[in-house]
Protein backbone atom coordinates (compact mmCIF):
# COMPACT_ATOMS: atom_id res chain seq x y z
CA UNK A 1 0.00 0.00 0.00
CA UNK A 2 1.39 3.41 -0.93
CA UNK A 3 1.99 6.08 1.70
CA UNK A 4 -0.76 8.28 0.24
CA UNK A 5 -3.27 5.45 0.33
CA UNK A 6 -2.18 4.50 3.86
CA UNK A 7 -2.77 8.09 5.02
CA UNK A 8 -6.19 8.21 3.37
CA UNK A 9 -7.24 4.86 4.88
CA UNK A 10 -6.05 5.95 8.36
CA UNK A 11 -8.07 9.17 8.02
CA UNK A 12 -11.16 7.22 6.93
CA UNK A 13 -10.78 4.79 9.84
CA UNK A 14 -10.64 7.76 12.22
CA UNK A 15 -13.89 9.07 10.78
CA UNK A 16 -15.52 5.64 11.01
CA UNK A 17 -14.56 5.31 14.68
CA UNK A 18 -16.61 8.43 15.39
CA UNK A 19 -19.56 6.92 13.51
CA UNK A 20 -19.07 3.71 15.52
CA UNK A 21 -19.34 5.63 18.80
CA UNK A 22 -22.56 7.26 17.61
CA UNK A 23 -24.03 3.94 16.49
CA UNK A 24 -23.09 2.24 19.77
CA UNK A 25 -24.57 5.15 21.72
CA UNK A 26 -27.83 4.74 19.79
CA UNK A 27 -27.85 1.03 20.68
CA UNK A 28 -27.29 1.97 24.33
CA UNK A 29 -30.29 4.29 24.21
CA UNK A 30 -32.44 1.59 22.61
CA UNK A 31 -31.31 -1.10 25.09
CA UNK A 32 -31.27 1.17 28.14
CA UNK A 33 -27.75 0.15 29.20
CA UNK A 34 -24.24 0.41 27.78
CA UNK A 35 -22.99 -3.14 28.37
CA UNK A 36 -25.63 -5.03 26.32
CA UNK A 37 -25.22 -2.50 23.50
CA UNK A 38 -21.45 -2.97 23.39
CA UNK A 39 -21.80 -6.77 23.61
CA UNK A 40 -24.19 -6.83 20.63
CA UNK A 41 -21.98 -4.45 18.65
CA UNK A 42 -18.82 -6.42 19.45
CA UNK A 43 -20.52 -9.72 18.66
CA UNK A 44 -21.46 -8.44 15.22
CA UNK A 45 -17.82 -7.46 14.71
CA UNK A 46 -16.66 -10.94 15.75
CA UNK A 47 -19.12 -12.57 13.33
CA UNK A 48 -17.87 -10.40 10.47
CA UNK A 49 -14.23 -11.14 11.31
CA UNK A 50 -14.97 -14.87 11.55
CA UNK A 51 -16.66 -14.82 8.14
CA UNK A 52 -13.72 -12.96 6.58
CA UNK A 53 -11.28 -15.41 8.19
CA UNK A 54 -13.23 -18.41 6.87
CA UNK A 55 -13.58 -16.96 3.38
CA UNK A 56 -9.92 -15.97 3.32
CA UNK A 57 -8.90 -19.32 4.82
CA UNK A 58 -6.78 -17.68 7.48
CA UNK A 59 -4.49 -20.01 9.36
CA UNK A 60 -4.73 -20.09 13.15
CA UNK A 61 -1.73 -20.00 15.48
CA UNK A 62 -0.57 -23.12 17.28
CA UNK A 63 -0.83 -23.55 21.06
CA UNK A 64 2.93 -22.99 21.29
CA UNK A 65 2.60 -19.70 19.42
CA UNK A 66 -0.24 -18.60 21.68
CA UNK A 67 1.81 -19.51 24.76
CA UNK A 68 4.68 -17.36 23.49
CA UNK A 69 2.66 -14.15 23.35
CA UNK A 70 3.72 -11.69 26.11
CA UNK A 71 1.09 -10.95 28.76
CA UNK A 72 0.46 -7.45 27.43
CA UNK A 73 -0.28 -8.88 23.98
CA UNK A 74 -3.62 -10.10 25.35
CA UNK A 75 -4.76 -6.67 26.51
CA UNK A 76 -6.14 -5.53 23.14
CA UNK A 77 -9.58 -7.08 23.53
CA UNK A 78 -9.98 -5.94 27.13
CA UNK A 79 -8.87 -2.40 26.31
CA UNK A 80 -11.18 -2.36 23.29
CA UNK A 81 -14.08 -3.29 25.58
CA UNK A 82 -13.16 -0.52 28.04
CA UNK A 83 -12.95 1.96 25.15
CA UNK A 84 -16.30 0.91 23.69
CA UNK A 85 -18.18 1.12 27.00
CA UNK A 86 -16.50 4.38 28.06
CA UNK A 87 -17.21 6.15 24.78
CA UNK A 88 -20.85 5.05 24.84
CA UNK A 89 -21.19 6.44 28.37
CA UNK A 90 -19.39 9.72 27.55
CA UNK A 91 -20.72 10.46 24.05
CA UNK A 92 -23.91 12.30 24.96
CA UNK A 93 -22.28 14.35 27.71
CA UNK A 94 -19.18 15.42 25.79
CA UNK A 95 -20.44 15.36 22.20
CA UNK A 96 -18.63 13.81 19.25
CA UNK A 97 -16.03 16.54 18.74
CA UNK A 98 -14.87 16.92 22.36
CA UNK A 99 -14.90 13.16 22.98
CA UNK A 100 -12.90 12.49 19.83
CA UNK A 101 -10.44 15.30 20.58
CA UNK A 102 -9.82 13.89 24.06
CA UNK A 103 -9.48 10.30 22.81
CA UNK A 104 -7.10 11.23 20.00
CA UNK A 105 -5.01 13.45 22.27
CA UNK A 106 -4.82 10.68 24.87
CA UNK A 107 -3.72 8.29 22.12
CA UNK A 108 -1.05 10.67 20.88
CA UNK A 109 0.40 11.47 24.31
CA UNK A 110 0.50 7.77 25.17
CA UNK A 111 1.99 6.98 21.74
CA UNK A 112 4.82 9.46 22.24
CA UNK A 113 5.63 7.85 25.60
CA UNK A 114 5.40 4.29 24.22
CA UNK A 115 7.63 5.24 21.27
CA UNK A 116 10.17 6.91 23.55
CA UNK A 117 10.57 3.78 25.67
CA UNK A 118 9.99 1.28 22.86
CA UNK A 119 7.24 -0.23 25.01
CA UNK A 120 4.63 -2.86 24.08
CA UNK A 121 6.36 -3.80 20.86
CA UNK A 122 6.87 -0.36 19.32
CA UNK A 123 10.20 0.65 17.81
CA UNK A 124 12.02 3.19 19.97
CA UNK A 125 11.69 6.81 18.80
CA UNK A 126 13.00 9.47 21.18
CA UNK A 127 10.75 12.26 22.40
CA UNK A 128 11.50 15.40 20.41
CA UNK A 129 10.51 19.05 20.53
CA UNK A 130 8.29 18.44 17.49
CA UNK A 131 6.47 15.55 19.15
CA UNK A 132 5.91 17.50 22.36
CA UNK A 133 4.74 20.52 20.34
CA UNK A 134 2.30 18.28 18.45
CA UNK A 135 0.85 17.04 21.75
CA UNK A 136 0.56 20.59 23.08
CA UNK A 137 -1.21 21.71 19.91
CA UNK A 138 -3.73 18.90 20.30
CA UNK A 139 -4.31 19.91 23.92
CA UNK A 140 -4.92 23.45 22.65
CA UNK A 141 -7.34 21.97 20.12
CA UNK A 142 -9.28 20.28 22.93
CA UNK A 143 -9.67 23.62 24.70
CA UNK A 144 -10.90 25.32 21.51
CA UNK A 145 -13.36 22.55 20.66
CA UNK A 146 -14.65 22.24 24.22
CA UNK A 147 -15.04 25.97 24.88
CA UNK A 148 -16.41 27.04 21.50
Amino acid sequence: MTTSLSLAVAFLIGALITVQVGANTRLKEAFGEALPAVIVSSSLGVLILAAVALIGRSSWPSAATLAGVPWWGWLGGALGAVYAVATVLLARTLGAATLTALVVTGQLVCSVALDHFGAVGFTEHAVSVGRVAGCLLLIGGIVLIWRF
